[in-house]
């Protein structure tokens, strides 16, 4: 079967692409391979009408309304290269399906590349998180640590009061000039550089020389790195820098790609629900629209 679209990802933003393209009753298959990039967070917020629901949730509520439609298809899987053929694409799915599609959207989401440090990993998405508009509510204005792991920890330690006391981890890095000093001063920043050696129970900081540092959550900035080999095979551009890694994107989402779009955190900053539900949205009736003009 020559489906209309494939959207390699069933999370926020792939699910969203769906929905407009099975609502012009095209035929859509939806491959996902069931590694969301929150799966670690028990709950998500900030996503109007589903605010404190749990991410599984959201996820499985959208597939059950989209299942709903005669065009739409589900493929459990992981994609392992893609070949294009004219001007159509065929999907290769864990050596066991190929599929052939007129159009790509690229909903695959991308890995946090975490600090190296002891006792981070196992408490990323539940004491230790990256966004405060997400989880910053839930501290109840308690004590919040930073972890500065590149010079634009700064912003976000500006930010962070509006949640809680705030103390910025240099762990021995001088990362500030003079002035961020002092904008930090004002917002009562506090700033720490002991070296961190490991994190402990809940989010307790526990420093070289056994000093141990108490607050309710961990804020960390990831670098985002896309993992599949198969995306930089298709000769899609990728924007590299201190942020992270993206796909790069016109305004209307499609790649360098003719053909190819891509949406949610693999192809913007910002990793959030509400954000990825949006660009998946553009991204599906982009793809309508260029099977036509």
């Amino acid at each position: 079967m020559l489906y209309d679209v494939a959207i390699i990802g069933g999370s926020y933003a792939g699910l969203s692409a769906a929905m407009p393209l099975v609502r012009a009753r095209k035929n859509i298959i939806v491959i996902d391979a069931g590694e969301r990039r929150n799966r670690f967070a028990e709950h998500s917020h900030g996503f109007l009408t589903q605010d404190g629901t749990p991410a599984s949730e959201i996820v499985s509520q959208a597939k059950e309304q989209l299942q709903k439609y005669s065009t739409f298809e589900w493929q459990t899987g992981s994609v392992k290269r893609i070949e294009t053929v004219a001007d159509e694409f065929y999907i290769c799915v864990d050596q066991l399906r190929s599929i052939q599609a007129k159009r790509i959207i690229i909903a695959s989401g991308v890995t946090d590349q975490l600090p190296n440090i002891q006792g981070l990993a196992e408490r990323w998405g539940k004491s230790v998180f990256h966004c405060p508009y997400c989880h910053g509510y839930e501290l109840n204005l308690g004590n919040i640590a930073i972890l500065a792991t590149n010079p634009h920890a700064f912003h976000m330690a500006m930010m962070l009061p509006d949640w809680g006391t705030t103390t910025l981890l240099l762990n021995g890095q001088a990362l500030l000039n003079d002035f961020e000093k002092e904008q930090l001063q004002k917002r009562a920043v506090i700033l720490d550089d002991r070296t961190i050696q490991c994190i402990d129970h809940h989010a307790d900081i526990v420093f070289d020389h056994g000093e141990v540092g108490h607050f309710d959550g961990l804020f960390v900035q990831t670098k985002p790195q896309i993992q599949q080999a198969w995306i930089e095979k298709l000769g899609c551009k990728i924007e590299k820098n201190e942020f992270g890694q993206f796909l790069q994107t016109s305004v209307l989402k499609e790649t360098s790609v003719k053909g190819i779009f891509a949406c949610g955190d693999v192809a913007r900053l910002g990793g959030s629900v509400p954000l990825a539900v949006g660009d998946g949205m553009l991204a599906g009736m982009s793809a309508h629209k260029s099977l036509i003009f």
